[in-house]
């Protein structure tokens, strides 16, 4: 398969304050996205995603390294020219309506008006924004305007989609909406790369992901196949665990919750979860139960991406947050 995006080393460092100090925004960053796919690009904040998206897009240059669309460095306007971009917070003119303003970038990518007359109603209604296509933009939730710039970034038929916080602002009806939308993108022969801090919407939407940490690549590759590659994982419920036994048994464990006399562990492993078993019984607790779950690509992401030591890094939003 073809690859459409390449990143290859690229370290960014950006002088900031008064002193200029030096500040890594990206540091060896490598991946690449082929032909048709759709790439989840995650990590904490400061993991160096959104410096990746604007190298990519040509906003600023890399301190050393590359970023290529489709073998044309990033730097060359000419590598951009069938690429649509959907900023976290997009910007859109208060006093133009939908309709108004995807017009107008479809303008300013040198659409022709017989061209812009088709084009312009089939993105408004496939994005969800038809109903209020006339509506002064000043007066539409941030969902409706995440769709507006959804619209805009589609509306010059683009083969390369980057989509940076694609479900920002939106209920779960649109993001379910949106999801839909970007499978059919793909299906369509378009690839997508996109940013998000929703761990589920990247599990059920990419074919591969690439977590970042630092500036860094810490994992990438299929979905599919990093959420099956980590440890068993299960739900254990014990009771009338004493103080002391309850200390030693959070040593191996993450604790998930505390219901009366309850008290339900997460724990990797087969050995851990044998260890905790038998050191609950001894001490005189019971097993209420034992329940193996599927790994996650949030389980991955805790498990990887944020093993940093300081806990300093951010966490990403789970569904619904």
């Amino acid at each position: 398969m073809t690859k459409l995006v390449e990143i290859d080393n690229l370290r960014k460092t950006y002088l900031v304050g008064f002193m200029r100090r030096p500040v890594e925004g990206a540091r060896g960053i490598t991946f690449d996205v082929r032909e048709g796919e759709i790439v989840g690009l995650v990590g904490p904040n400061g993991a160096g995603k959104t410096t990746t998206i604007k190298v990519l897009l040509g906003l600023c240059a890399p301190t050393s390294g590359a970023a290529r669309i489709r073998g044309i460095d990033s730097r060359d306007p000419r590598s951009r020219e069938r690429v649509g971009f959907l900023p976290e917070n997009p910007y859109v003119y208060p006093y133009l309506t939908p309709r108004e303003f995807v017009d107008l970038c479809a303008r300013l990518s040198g659409m022709s008006a017989a061209a812009r007359a088709d084009r312009v109603p089939k993105v408004l209604e496939r994005t969800g924004i038809a109903w209020a296509a006339d509506r002064p933009v000043h007066r539409l939730s941030k969902g409706m305007l995440q769709r507006t710039g959804l619209a805009a970034a589609l509306v010059g038929d683009p083969e390369l989609l980057v989509l940076d916080e694609p479900m920002s602002g939106l209920d779960p009806l649109g993001r379910r909406e949106v999801r839909d939308l970007i499978f059919e993108e793909r299906r369509s022969g378009r690839t997508v790369l996109f940013s998000s801090h929703v761990l589920s919407d990247v599990e059920a939407l990419c074919d591969r992901v690439v977590i970042l940490r630092g500036g860094e690549v810490v994992v990438a590759g299929e979905v599919s196949a990093l959420v099956h590659r980590g440890a068993t994982i299960t739900e254990l419920t014990l009771r009338c665990v004493d103080p002391e036994t309850r200390a030693r048994l959070l040593d191996g464990a993450r604790l998930l919750r505390e219901l009366g006399e309850d008290l339900v562990l997460e724990i990797e492993g087969e050995n851990r979860l044998g260890d905790a078993i038998t050191l609950a019984i001894a001490a005189g607790g019971k097993v209420v139960s034992a329940v193996p779950r599927k790994d996650s690509l949030e389980d991955l992401f805790f498990r990887e991406a944020l093993r940093t030591g300081d806990g300093s890094d951010a966490a990403p939003a789970r569904a619904g947050d």
